[in-house]
């Protein structure tokens, strides 16, 4: 049975006994067996913090006797506090109060079928409230502010469950095959959620009050809770901290810091964390809103965390999120086109060949803002792991790299640097169309190279003299190896 909450007609309360919602302390619960139909004390939370509400609010809770406070009968059923429309100005403020000590109650959603109309309840409770900050029909007093802070930290600041990959022996699973865990208790957390965005929103909402709710303790724990596997919570998550981030300007050397830190763990330690492709969708706003020149500070994030994002498995989950970062950080500064090529080719999958697809479509966009002295300074090793890609038996990855010569800003770039580069990939070129298993390869591979002739006539006769004369030079030592073999087998056969 819910705990009784006294009615204001109904009966005086000491001065003892008044709580700070201004009504009687809930008496104790009956212990909540199997089937006596009533809520234990773990389904209650007590809030107590005396000291913050005013007196004035004290004896405005005494003598509004026009309040309905939600009390629990003997079979266990509530009765509604009115609507805020229903009840005179002055006394919203303390309705206000009391709906949000009922959305303090927590219910069991893992079964349906217990205390649906409590569950309801609260659910039409949390949708007024939502509507009455939202519609900014009154300011909401500081101290009610506080008190829906930590409503909301009570109902959403929680012990996540464990992931669908723990303890299951899956390590070589794909995570972008997990089935995720959605909450049952979305259609509260929901609600929830949206009177915490619309808190944040408000005009109304002056941060130098607000700033002493959401604090630095209070956005570490929604940091946490990206980690949760159910993507309608992530998404609320990341629309409610891209708005604190712009709200309160005290808070975003905190919160970038915070994302450098679940970073870290998940690169180095765990390889596993639901949020990646959020958090970076939040940093993409950001680093897009950097002022130029760049603080070091944020080019260090760039090569210490962004980059090293390319390292784990699960990269898929996130690329699209993490490429658009990687793009907005050379964009904003093209001298560090150089520092991200390199950082590509540091971090280029050797076995993974889908990985490695998604590694030469970021490559592409990269390069398509790259400046031309930047990528003379690494144009040597880049397009040495690009002949390495023509050549890959796997035919996307060697038909992505063929693409690259479909961006024009890349040809400019080749073209100004054929001297180099030509006798860098002729040899894959050639190799392609001697052995190349796929026809459509093959075929790309040929008007690659038929560009190549175009661009230079005399640079492309050059290196096919010299591609013939190492082609003559390993058939001729291929020849004299298999010699050296036959000359083993018979001193073999002889000895014998």
């Amino acid at each position: 049975m819910l705990n009784k909450i006294i009615k204001r007609g109904h009966k005086k309360v000491p001065k003892s006994e008044v709580s700070d919602f201004g009504h009687a302390p809930p008496s104790a619960a009956a212990p909540g067996g199997r089937n006596s139909g009533n809520v234990s004390t773990s389904d209650v939370v007590v809030v107590n913090h005396a000291s913050r509400v005013t007196n004035s609010i004290q004896s405005q809770q005494v003598t509004s006797s026009s309040l309905t406070m939600t009390s629990a009968s003997a079979s266990g059923n509530m009765e509604n506090l009115p609507l805020f429309r229903d009840v005179p100005v002055s006394e919203r403020q303390v309705l206000f109060l009391r709906k949000l000590q009922i959305c303090c109650y927590q219910f069991d959603f893992n079964d349906t079928m217990k205390m649906v109309r409590e569950k309801e309840i609260k659910r039409q409770t949390l949708v007024e409230l939502v509507d009455f900050v939202q519609s900014g029909a009154g300011k909401i007093s500081e101290s009610n502010q506080e008190e829906m802070i930590r409503m909301i930290s009570g109902n959403i600041m929680r012990c996540l469950p464990p992931s669908s990959h723990e303890n299951t022996g899956s390590e070589n699973m794909e995570h972008e095959e997990d089935e995720p865990c959605l909450e049952p208790a979305w259609p509260h957390l929901q609600l929830v959620y949206e009177l915490l965005l619309r808190y944040v929103v408000s005009s109304d909402t002056d941060t130098k009050v607000a700033k002493r709710f959401i604090d630095h303790s209070f956005v570490l724990k929604l940091l946490d809770l990206f980690d949760s596997e159910d993507p309608r919570e992530r998404e609320y998550l990341k629309t409610i901290l891209h708005r604190v981030y712009g709200k309160f300007m005290v808070h975003r050397p905190f919160i970038r810091k915070g994302i450098n830190n679940i970073f870290y763990r998940f690169i180095y330690e765990t390889e596993r964390h639901s949020g990646i492709g959020e958090l970076l969708e939040i940093l993409g706003s950001i680093i897009n809103g950097f002022a130029l020149p760049m603080k070091e500070e944020h080019k260090l994030f760039l090569v210490r965390a962004l980059i090293p994002l390319h390292k784990p498995k699960t990269v898929a989950m996130y690329h699209q999120q993490l490429s658009y970062c990687i793009v907005q950080f050379v964009e904003k500064d093209y001298k560090l086109a150089d520092t991200v090529i390199r950082g590509l080719l540091k971090y280029w999958p050797v076995t993974n060949c889908q990985k490695e697809v998604l590694f030469l479509q970021e490559l592409e966009e990269v390069l398509e803002t790259t400046q031309a002295a930047e990528f003379q300074r690494c144009m040597v090793p880049l397009f040495r792991q690009i002949a390495r890609c023509l050549n890959s038996p796997h035919f996307q990855v060697a038909e992505r790299a063929l693409f690259l010569w479909n961006n024009e800003h890349i040809v400019g770039l080749i073209a100004q640097n054929r001297n180099v580069i030509i006798p860098i990939i002729f040899d894959s070129l050639q190799k392609n169309i001697d052995n190349h298993w796929n026809q459509a390869i093959h075929g790309l591979t040929v008007n690659v190279r038929k560009m190549f002739m175009e661009m230079d006539a005399d640079l492309f006769d050059e290196c096919q003299r010299q591609y013939s004369v190492k082609a003559a030079r390993a058939t001729e030592l291929e020849e004299q190896r298999e010699l050296r073999w036959r000359r083993l087998a018979d001193a073999a056969a002889q000895g014998c």
